[in-house]
């Protein structure tokens, strides 16, 4: 007798915490059971195959806008396409307010866009690029207290940045309201000057990117970010760590009690600053901010992933045709500073990450590739966002699964991506592991090669900040009225 109404049966149900035999009973949109011998009216035949949580992809900049006035090459419909084909289910974008714009009228704006084209779950960043009181005093709280609470703020880049005294309004107003608070932290001084230098001296080619964002610039926005949080108590999530001393301030910072979070990339394990080293223009395909660095850096990332310093692997996607609309908006031979910083990979990244943890087995994780693979990209972005049902195959949660062929063995090429770039930075690589059915809250999104979710299926993902959100109660003697002659600040 079938007793659910939908099966996946006979396959290895994988965890953050280990891997089993089981089959996983839907009923709509959860998981109501997993155990041996279920039946559902109807059933996938998962033998042979990895029965994993959908990925959670918690940096991807979608349908989005950048301070040139340059909008990516995907729409929420082929960007959630693209991450469904790469198994993953959740998505967290940007709502991005630029210089004199209005947050709310910003947030309103991309939500209909969302709502018209996401075929996968998503909740949005607040960008704050404008931080006046309206936007830090009014709309902010009211944001957060209605489910985004999440801001990311960048510390660099002429169009966008925010000073050391605006950030600490911001860093204020999310502790107040539980908001997490995520930061693109690099020097800005020290890009700027490098930048000039280099092109006063003749060196334009995209290659020189790596060189204009010096490695020392991480390390000391990091530190000068998180000396900012400390002082007021507010949990900060730093995107994109690069380098190894950034990893290195990270878990000093840890290793003193700070609530910091930290994310890495793709690009960060699987690339160096030597893959913009192409003929022409081609290099600026691989150009993203902070650039790729060295082999040893991606060693000590690894490394920052398997101590627990680094949670999250997110894709950064930032999708820039490689043409007039996007990588060359300048013209056909731009400078490296005229040319628009990121690339794709919401479809790579699981693929990637599963064939080096998984497949090829990192030696970092001593033969607990799998559940590292679950944690990093689907158990640990859920849970530090309060994403509620997402993140792992569980009763009660969301029916978001991937089901993966661990010896499909795929060349990765620019043909066969789903996004709309055009191209991949990870062209000709080889990977064994690939997702081939994905269900998101139980319904089909992926099945027999191809997409067949309906757009705008996606749902929005309002949220608190949850237990990352709230402050460690550790105040520094600056701000504790006990020891600052009673003056209460925060």
């Amino acid at each position: 007798m079938a007793d659910y109404d939908l099966v996946v049966r006979g396959g290895t149900v994988g965890t953050a915490t280990g891997a089993f035999a089981a089959d996983v009973a839907v009923n709509g949109e959860r998981i109501v059971a997993v155990g041996e011998g279920l039946r559902g009216r109807r059933e996938i035949d998962a033998r042979g195959k990895l029965v994993l949580p959908g990925g959670v992809d918690t940096h991807a900049h979608i349908e989005q806008v950048s301070a040139n006035g340059l909008l990516t090459a995907d729409n929420f419909e082929s960007a959630t396409a693209s991450a469904a084909f790469g198994g993953t289910t959740t998505v967290m974008c940007f709502a991005a307010q630029h210089r004199g714009l209005d947050l709310r009228q910003v947030v309103s704006d991309y939500a209909e866009r969302a709502r018209r084209g996401a075929m996968v779950d998503y909740a949005f960043h607040l960008i704050v690029a404008n931080p006046d009181a309206k936007t830090i005093d009014t709309d902010l709280p009211a944001l957060i207290g209605e489910g985004h609470a999440s801001i990311k703020v960048f510390m660099t880049y002429d169009l966008i940045k925010i000073d050391d005294e605006p950030l600490l309004d911001l860093l204020l107003t999310a502790r107040q309201n539980r908001a997490l608070v995520c930061v693109h932290a690099e020097n800005h001084g020290m890009i700027s000057w490098m930048g000039k230098k280099l092109l006063a001296k003749g060196y334009s080619s995209p290659k020189y990117h790596a060189a204009s964002h010096p490695r020392g610039s991480e390390a000391e926005a990091f530190t000068r970010l998180i000396a900012a949080a400390t002082l007021l108590d507010q949990p900060i999530m730093i995107f994109h760590v690069s380098t190894e001393e950034g990893a290195a301030v990270i878990r000093e910072a840890r290793g003193q009690g700070r609530k910091v979070f930290s994310e890495t990339c793709p690009q960060y394990l699987f690339l160096t600053r030597h893959d913009l080293d192409k003929p022409g223009m081609e290099g600026a395909k691989w150009m993203c901010s902070p650039p790729p660095r060295d082999a040893a850096d991606q060693d000590a990332l690894w490394r920052a992933l398997a101590l627990g310093d680094i949670q999250t692997i997110s894709s950064d996607h930032a999708p820039y045709a490689f043409d007039e609309t996007g990588k060359l908006a300048a013209g056909p031979n731009p400078n490296f500073k005229q040319i628009a910083n990121g690339m794709p990979g919401l479809e790579t990244r699981l693929p990637l990450l599963f064939d080096a943890l998984v497949s090829k087995g990192r030696p970092e994780f001593a033969g607990r590739g799998l559940e590292a693979f679950v944690n990093l990209t689907a158990t640990a972005p859920a849970a530090i966002y309060n994403l509620q049902g997402k993140g792992a195959i569980q009763v009660g949660l969301d029916a978001d699964i991937a089901i993966w062929d661990p010896h499909k063995d795929v060349t990765i090429t620019d043909a066969a991506m789903h996004d709309r770039t055009g191209f991949t930075p990870f062209a000709g690589r080889s990977v064994t592991g690939w997702p081939v059915h994905v269900l998101a809250r139980g319904r089909d999104i992926i099945a027999d090669g191809a997409c067949v979710a309906a757009p705008g299926s996606g749902r929005w993902l309002g949220r608190k900040a949850g237990w990352a959100g709230e402050p460690t109660g550790q105040l520094t003697a600056d701000m504790d009225p006990e020891r600052n002659f009673g003056a209460a600040l925060l």
